[in-house]
């Protein structure tokens, strides 16, 4: 399809740009969640409200700021914890989104269970969600469970490193969810679920 080549095209160029600004750095950021998959998603789908936690350097969500302003349309709420090891951490979330994406983006610094409930009383539902924070079983819980209410019939959520735990296939399990999938990327994998 041709969104996809659109989106390969893209986050490869993110890609390339991103770890060239990261690598005049001396400590890592992390990485960055299925990012051409997130980009494929908000093309096809164009949410209004995009929720994703856990920015780190930024790839995921350079790779969505892009694909909205492609749409003219959406806005991406980010929560993330700033690296409190650095000085001046807070530079540092997001480090590699281009100064020209940034105008259809708004982050919350204070961790998920600060953010989440400052986002959720900015919108009125979630079009898409994106969870890439805290990998422990609770801290997934906590955050599905805050949303549940804010997801709408179209809502789609994605959820990295799925294998960390059985958490994925537990909320599919348990909601009797049937539009459902795992893909595997970068060695690591991604559950995607759909109204």
């Amino acid at each position: 399809e041709e969104v996809w080549v659109e989106a390969k095209k893209e986050t490869t160029l993110i890609k390339e740009m991103g770890e060239k600004k990261l690598s005049e750095l001396s400590f890592d950021l992390g990485g960055g969640g299925h990012y051409p998959l997130l980009y494929f998603l908000v093309r096809k789908n164009k949410p209004k409200v995009i929720v994703e936690t856990g920015v780190a350097a930024g790839f995921s969500t350079a790779a969505i700021l892009s694909a909205v302003k492609k749409n003219s349309y959406g806005t991406l709420y980010s929560s993330d914890f700033p690296y409190f090891r650095l000085n001046n951490p807070e530079r540092f979330i997001g480090y590699i989104v281009d100064e020209g994406l940034r105008k259809n983006w708004e982050l919350f610094i204070d961790g998920d269970k600060n953010n989440l409930s400052k986002i959720l009383n900015k919108v009125k539902e979630v079009d898409l969600f994106h969870y890439d924070s805290d990998k422990s079983y609770e801290g997934r819980y906590f955050a599905l469970e805050l949303m549940k209410n804010y997801f709408s019939k179209k809502s789609i959520i994605m959820m990295d490193d799925i294998q960390d735990n059985s958490f994925f296939h537990d909320y599919v399990y348990n909601n009797k969810l049937e539009n459902w999938k795992i893909l595997s990327f970068e060695g690591k994998f991604v559950g995607i679920i759909s109204k």
